[in-house]
């Protein structure tokens, strides 16, 4: 099971010299939740899932495609960048849902506390819910 730490380790070689990655995140895509189910179930929509890195690091956010077969956890390109100022939360529940490169990605209860904490870095809050 990848930790921040690990995905950190290895998402570096893949970003701009002098990267420092702050925060480290799997997610999944997929049309909408019920890939997941039937996922978990069956195995049947893995090739639609796809999964991605989230690598945070002081300059931007870069959204990597990883290996199907690591579930997210050995990034193998740059999918995109996305500015710094990017709000990705917030997030919340066993599948927490955001918003990457145009896609709707879910986050995994685990990984939350790194998106919160990218985005509280970033100046944004959340307030009670």
């Amino acid at each position: 099971m990848a930790t921040p730490k690990d995905l950190a380790e290895r998402s570096a070689p893949l970003l701009p010299p002098g990267s420092q990655v702050r925060h480290a995140f799997i997610c999944q895509t997929a049309p909408n939740f019920a890939f997941f189910v039937v996922n978990w179930a069956t195995g049947l929509t893995m090739f639609w899932i796809t999964y991605r890195c989230v690598a945070v690091t002081q300059d931007a956010i870069y959204v990597l495609n990883s290996d199907k077969l690591s579930g997210g956890a050995k990034p193998t390109s740059i999918a995109g960048t996305l500015p710094l100022s990017t709000q990705l939360g917030p997030v919340s529940g066993r599948w927490g849902q955001i918003t990457l490169l145009g896609e709707r990605a879910w986050v995994k209860h685990r990984f939350q506390t790194e998106v919160t904490a990218a985005d509280s870095e970033a100046g944004f809050t959340y307030g009670p819910s």
